[in-house]
């Protein structure tokens, strides 16, 4: 005997959200006189992603400074944990108005 209505239970796979929606940060008006902040996971070809970045950057933005991914270390690995949790202070120590994070995907 068939008790299947064509109606079926159905789950959702993720749990509740856990934080509320939160306001996006004040976008920047413009790069110029602004300083950026490279951070890179030391995968892919961020080196040369950031040269060109900075390249396209500065021909629109010509007084916008950088500060080079070689400063923060890799964002990922082994020690990623602490690496993100100096992020904070070390932007705020050099002055960093906005950051650019590349990744590999």
């Amino acid at each position: 005997m068939n008790t299947n209505d064509g109606h079926y239970e159905v789950y959702w796979p993720r749990s509740p959200r856990q934080t509320g929606i939160k306001p996006l940060a004040k976008r920047l008006d413009t790069l110029n006189g602004k300083v950026i902040a490279q951070v890179w996971d030391f995968l892919f070809r961020g080196d040369a992603v950031f040269e060109h970045l900075e390249t396209a950057i500065k021909k629109q933005y010509p007084d916008v400074k950088f500060v080079s991914w070689r400063e923060f270390g890799s964002s990922h690995g082994g020690e990623e944990k602490e690496a993100l949790a100096e992020f904070a202070r070390k932007f705020k120590a050099m002055g960093v108005d906005a950051v650019i994070s590349g990744m590999a995907c």
